[in-house]
């Protein structure tokens, strides 16, 4: 069973050796550190009490962005991320966010069908946007309607 709860700043070493695992090019320590206090909702996936995943989210007015999310490769593919959207969704919802927003690397496919499936939809493309081993290459801006 997946127990989502708030991401708090003890939890932060814990998540960011997830952030490690999960990410080509991680944040640096300082901007995972950075991505907190009244304006985000950070959450939380727990199974079986271990931290299997977060989100970090920044609410500005009626629109959120989506800045992170990972999920531990020992629990991949059985549903955190859902869990993690589905939830930050609520919260959303219940401080009258209107919308939110992410960005995806084009190449992440199963990130971008997840995200279909929960109602996002591409809005736009940043070219030559996300760092890659080679050179560049391009994100996906997708809104959800909350």
């Amino acid at each position: 069973m997946t127990i989502i709860s708030d991401l708090h700043l003890a939890d932060w070493a814990q998540a960011f050796t997830i952030e490690n695992q999960c990410h080509s090019h991680p944040w640096s320590a300082a901007t995972f550190q950075a991505n907190q206090g009244e304006r985000f909702i950070n959450l939380r996936a727990d199974i079986d009490g271990e931290l299997a995943g977060f989100v970090i989210c920044q609410v500005v007015l009626d629109e959120a962005s989506l800045f992170n999310i990972a999920v531990s490769p020992t629990f991949q593919r059985r549903g955190v991320a859902r869990h993690l959207i589905m939830s930050l969704s609520e919260r959303l919802i219940e401080r009258d966010v209107m919308m939110l927003w992410l960005e995806v690397r084009a190449s992440n496919l199963p990130a971008i069908g997840l995200y279909e499936s929960l109602d996002f939809n591409e809005v736009s493309r940043r070219n030559n946007y996300y760092p890659t081993a080679n050179g560049r290459e391009d994100a996906l801006i997708m809104a959800l309607t909350l």
